[in-house]
């Protein structure tokens, strides 16, 4: 049993808004939230004026990364199947939801093919059965139509939402950046924005033939944004993500074949830039998540085409998230919906708002706290970061979990 714990002095975030006052834990859970009664006994914390917000719940990474899921205020984390060794069995599945464990919870996504090779679908009702929270397709797209068919018939039935890569390979080929102008200065192959729509727009279609829920990882451009709106207006199951990446830097900054901007989905010209934060501002999409994806300088001091996509993203997924804040682009409920509610609705997960008898994932962040990136100082495995030297406001202090102060 997890004795009781008071925070005081904070601004508590509820998904009714910020309000001046305390929170109450007693046996891991919220008991109270605002003006209490203290528990006689109960241990205090001193939130000294800061914010007392849900832990974060980071849909869609690549790696478990216990120190940097601390360092950015995440609880839990839902794990791609793309590994050494595909989570394409009951075993992997358990052995990864194992691993974050006192630190986070990890929540593995099954693979939704064999290998996730696109051709055989996986054990999913014996991985979901195991601890999977859902299904996808890693970082491919599945080309065969009866295929996905199938995946998101078996997967609805089971009631688990399929996360999906929206990337038609076939116009991508072997393209690194998106079609456009930087592209043709630098002479590296390119794709047309539209591989992300052609893709999704099968797959909407099948989503509005098996009523199945679907979740596009990452939606980066504006015509893949248009479609995300007119199935949601159909009252098709459809929710997506991005990563701030995708709202903050355009293609232009993979100038001087930067490798840290080498990313999956691409960067996108500043038009599909600035449609990301309109659909943020306007509810379209609905998560914010980190994409993380530590890759070590064996895998990006190398020639751009050569060098693998992905960034670390974890730790600075609230500064980020805060900035749009500030920026008037969202209000504070709206942001600790993106990173942390949604995630848990969609998904089915404990915890993801603080209010009463929710699992005790706290944070405390200090919103103001100004510090620099520096890819070298990261507490993730690696520190492969497009916003390396970036002047930041936004920390997280201390972080809860289950009730327990674990940094």
């Amino acid at each position: 049993m997890v004795g009781a714990l008071v925070i005081v002095n904070g601004r508590v975030v509820t998904p009714e808004g910020v309000i001046d006052g305390a929170v109450l834990v007693e046996n891991g859970r919220i008991a109270a939230v605002g003006a209490f009664d203290r528990p006689a006994g109960a241990s205090v914390i001193d939130a000294q004026g800061r914010l007392i917000a849900p832990g974060l719940i980071d849909v869609g990474v690549f790696a478990i990364d216990p120190a940097a899921f601390a360092a950015g205020g995440i609880t839990r984390a839902l794990l791609m199947p793309d590994r050494s060794e595909a989570i394409d069995t009951v075993a992997l599945v358990q052995h990864a939801a194992a691993a974050g464990k006192p630190r986070v919870w990890v929540h593995p996504l099954a693979a939704a093919t064999r290998g996730l090779a696109g051709a055989e679908l996986a054990e999913i009702g014996l991985m979901q059965a195991g601890g999977a929270c859902g299904v996808a397709t890693g970082r491919r797209w599945i080309a065969d139509s009866g295929v996905m068919h199938r995946l998101l018939g078996y997967a609805g039935a089971l009631g688990l939402r399929t996360v999906v890569h929206a990337e038609d390979a076939g116009l991508a080929g072997e393209a690194v950046m998106t079609e456009g102008e930087t592209a043709t200065r630098l002479g590296l192959a390119s794709a047309p924005a539209e591989v992300e729509a052609i893709a999704l727009a099968r797959d909407l279609l099948l989503v509005e033939a098996t009523g199945s829920p679907l979740h596009v990882r990452q939606v980066t451009t504006a015509r893949a944004l248009t479609l995300v709106r007119e199935a949601k207006r159909k009252g098709l199951p459809v929710s997506c993500g991005i990563t701030p990446a995708h709202l903050f830097l355009a293609d232009s900054a993979v100038t001087g074949f930067r490798t840290f901007a080498r990313l999956s989905p691409p960067l996108r010209g500043e038009d599909d830039r600035r449609a990301c934060l309109a659909a943020i501002a306007d509810g379209t999409i609905d998560l914010l998540c980190s994409g993380h994806d530590p890759q070590g300088p064996e895998a990006k001091r190398l020639p751009f085409a050569d060098a693998e996509a992905g960034m670390a993203g974890a730790e600075t997924l609230l500064a980020f998230g805060l900035t749009l804040v500030r920026d008037g682009v969202i209000g504070i409920e709206r942001l600790f919906d993106l990173v942390a509610g949604a995630p848990a609705r969609l998904f089915g997960l404990p915890g993801g708002s603080l209010t009463i008898g929710a699992e005790a994932d706290l944070i405390l962040v200090d919103p103001d706290a100004p510090w620099r990136i520096e890819s070298d100082k990261m507490a993730a495995t690696a520190g492969n970061t497009p916003f390396d030297g970036l002047p930041v406001q936004g920390r997280v202090m201390q972080v809860i979990k289950g009730g327990v102060a674990i940094r």
